[in-house]
């Protein structure tokens, strides 16, 4: 299992191997002690090879030059890995931490599958991904960055509790839930700090993930605002909140997109400017031609723009139900199923 750094690497790797697990097979990771992995691997009990390797995008020249450096010592060990555990398929989600032990692969004549969640395909699986026998996407033009007949789309696994969300019960409140992820968003949390005094006369409610870094300062506020809701520097369950918010305002990464298609949530997404490649503006974009949402840039998004996109929704009930069902008939169930049946495929053919 390659791919690090990231819950948008990890959590979904992680989807696939616990299904490997439940099959009979015993699937390891290839990743880094900095990486959000060296957290959530071990704590699923799967065992975790050790590499040291860094990014190359939007890095200044000495440490572009270091993870060079880096990027030949850990190919070298990943081969080592590679031959004494002797694996018979590799999983890659794609990023950095992913190159040295897909390159290994490729090398040992390892069949591959690659998943690959956003729009458009990050470095390391439009460089690698050619060599992979199968690529498993999300949106329907990320095609173009495989060879031609070697990708399906299957979405990203998604905890089957998204998909139990239901219709949001009217009670006379309009919810929203805010999120910009596990740590936050600094975007996000400002907007919506400048917008509680204009909501706070309103029958709005909200719910705001924060990350620990602002939650003092945006707590304090909150309540001096008189907001409806709560401010949480991380919420535990998600699903459960999805299930009560009218409208969600987040960024675009993939794993979001795929849990917002799994609830049936109409969204406002906010693109993170500096991702790779720009992916997350390319993810919203596919989303709102869809019609599952509406995309706000960075760069405009601010206290107004948050109240204006709020009362917007407020007036828009018919509009918010057919942005519900956009999103859902992009949802996509079984993809960590798919991805073991394929992997299982290789293996078996890597036997004959």
């Amino acid at each position: 299992m390659a791919g690090g750094g990231t819950g948008g690497h990890v959590v979904p790797a992680l989807a696939v191997a616990r299904e490997l697990r439940r099959r009979g097979h015993e699937p390891f990771f290839v990743g880094t002690r900095t990486g959000l992995e060296s957290r959530l691997v071990p704590r699923e009990g799967f065992p975790l090879e050790w590499i040291e390797i860094g990014g190359l995008k939007g890095l200044g020249l000495g440490r572009r030059m270091r993870s060079l450096w880096q990027l030949r010592a850990s190919v070298l060990e990943s081969h080592r890995i590679l031959r004494r555990r002797r694996p018979s398929a590799v999983f890659s989600m794609g990023g950095y931490v992913a190159a040295p032990p897909m390159l290994a692969a490729v090398a040992r004549r390892i069949p591959m599958v690659v998943m690959e969640p956003n729009a458009v395909a990050g470095m390391t699986s439009r460089w690698l991904g050619r060599f992979a026998s199968r690529a498993l996407i999300s949106f329907d033009q990320t095609a173009a960055s495989f060879p031609v007949g070697r990708s399906e789309v299957t979405g990203l696994p998604v905890r089957e509790d998204f998909f139990k969300v239901g219709a949001r019960e009217k009670d006379g409140e309009f919810t929203v839930l805010v999120t910009g992820g596990s740590r936050g968003s600094r975007t996000l949390n400002l907007a919506a700090q400048k917008a509680w005094p204009m909501l706070a006369s309103q029958s709005v409610r909200m719910v705001l993930q924060c990350g620990r870094e602002m939650e003092k300062d945006l707590l304090e506020d909150f309540a001096k605002a008189g907001m409806k809701g709560e401010v949480r520097a991380f919420i535990d369950d998600m699903p459960s909140e999805f299930a009560k918010a009218d409208l969600v305002v987040a960024r675009a990464g993939a794993g979001a997109l795929s849990e917002l298609c799994a609830a049936g949530r109409p969204s406002v997404l906010v693109p993170y400017p500096f991702a790779a490649d720009d992916h997350q503006r390319k993810n919203a974009e596919a989303m709102a031609a869809s019609g599952a949402a509406r995309m706000v840039l960075d760069r405009e998004m601010s206290g107004d723009r948050m109240l204006t996109e709020i009362q917007w929704a407020r007036k828009n009930g018919l509009e918010l139900e057919a942005m519900s069902a956009a999103a859902r008939k992009l949802a996509k169930h079984g993809a960590a199923e798919r991805a073991a049946d394929l992997l299982e495929e290789l293996a078996e053919g890597g036997k004959k």
